[in-house]
This record gives structure tokens, sequence and C-alpha cells, in this order.
């Protein structure tokens, strides 16, 4: 597949990039700075554009089998609005320029549907508390790719971690895991990689845990 990356430099991004070359992908990754990425790589290349600019990325996505969007915020616990703001503008750039296939990584914490009693009334809720802004920010920009009238998915894992690939991990259509605490950035990029070829996840919320 012809892929595009935004994200690309983040941790998950780069498991994103890594694995789909290790695959044969054709990988179009997106970067604010190009020193992140080495650009002389068989089946890379590295585009520099601002992704809050719908203009400068329609080029990026023109051609793609599959959009790719692992962006997420650093700003702890001040507000934010860095998901919904760029998920706005990559589908502003991908109507533009014909492309339908959309994958975003959001997160679980917003979302209750299939909790154990614990998680819904005691772990969830003392996560909202401390990363609202987070979490607002996800479900804006849930409601932004759900109303795209693109091809899309949404990947929601728990908290991340840097722990080696696995390949072992559990998944749940539109609906929590029980015992969802963490899984491997790794893992996380090889479900998006299955999940960017695979039309039956199309206008799913695809959760993901160890």
């Amino acid at each position: 597949m012809k892929l595009t990356v935004f994200g690309a430099t983040g941790r998950t991004g780069l498991q994103v990039i890594e694995q789909g070359l290790a695959a044969g992908h054709h990988v179009r990754a997106v970067v604010r700075d190009a020193t992140g990425l080495a650009p002389d790589r068989a089946g890379l290349d590295v585009v520099v554009a601002d992704v809050m600019d719908p203009a400068t990325i329609v080029d990026a996505v023109t051609g793609s089998d599959a959009v790719i969007s692992t962006i997420g915020t650093r700003a702890g616990r001040k507000p934010t609005t860095v998901c919904a703001d760029t998920s706005r503008s990559i589908v502003d750039a991908m109507h533009r320029a014909g492309t339908r296939r959309l994958v975003v990584v959001s997160g679980t914490g917003p979302f209750d549907e299939g909790e154990g009693p614990g998680m819904r009334y005691v772990v969830k809720p003392l996560g909202r508390r401390f990363l609202k802004h987070v979490f607002a920010d996800f479900v804006a920009m849930e409601d932004i790719v759900r109303a795209s009238g693109l091809d899309w998915t949404i990947v929601r894992p728990p908290s991340l971690t840097d722990k080696p690939f696995t390949g072992h991990y559990r998944t749940r259509r539109d609906l929590n895991l029980r015992r969802n605490f963490a899984v491997s950035r790794a893992d996380v990029a090889h479900l998006i990689l299955a999940v960017s070829g695979d039309s039956d996840t199309h206008g799913h919320a695809i959760y993901i845990a160890s």
C-alpha cells in the first residue's frame, strides 16, 4: 500500500513507519522538521509541511491508499485542541485530493462502552478529572472524523508503553476491552497497518489492549 503518515516522528508514528517499510509498503512521512527522519531509505518519502494548513498537505495525501494520523498532544493537563485541529485539516486535504481511507489514533479514556464497574465508576472518572482537556480533544477529533464522509477507522488504545512488539494483543470493535490498562506502541502500529487495508473496519472504533 501507499501510506501517508502524520505524527511520523512521534513514538507511535515511528513504529508505523518501521513496520510499514518492513512489510513492503511505500510510506510518505509528513513532518515539520526533516531532520527527524533519514530521507534516503528505500520506500520512504519525507515531506516537510504544516499539517495545520490543508493546502500544504494536499499533495502529501494525494494517491495514498490510506492516510494515518498518530498525532497526539504533549500538553499534559493543559488545554489542547491539537488532535481536533489536525484532523480537521487532514480531512479537508483528503477531500481536496479525493483520497478516501483515514485511520486515526484516539484513546479509551473518554469512553465507557463495555467497561466493568471498576473502570467505569472509579478509574475512568479519575482519569477524566486529571486529563479532561486531552480527553475532550479526543472526543472532538472523533466527531470530526465521524462526520467526514470518509472511509474512517478509529484506533483506541489505553496507556501506551515502549515495550517491544509482541503481535499478541486483544481487539474489540466499538466496545471497551476488559483489563485494558496498557499496550505497546509497537503493537498499536501493527494494528494500524492491519486495519488500513481492511474495509471491514470502515466506520468503526477498534479497541486494543495487551
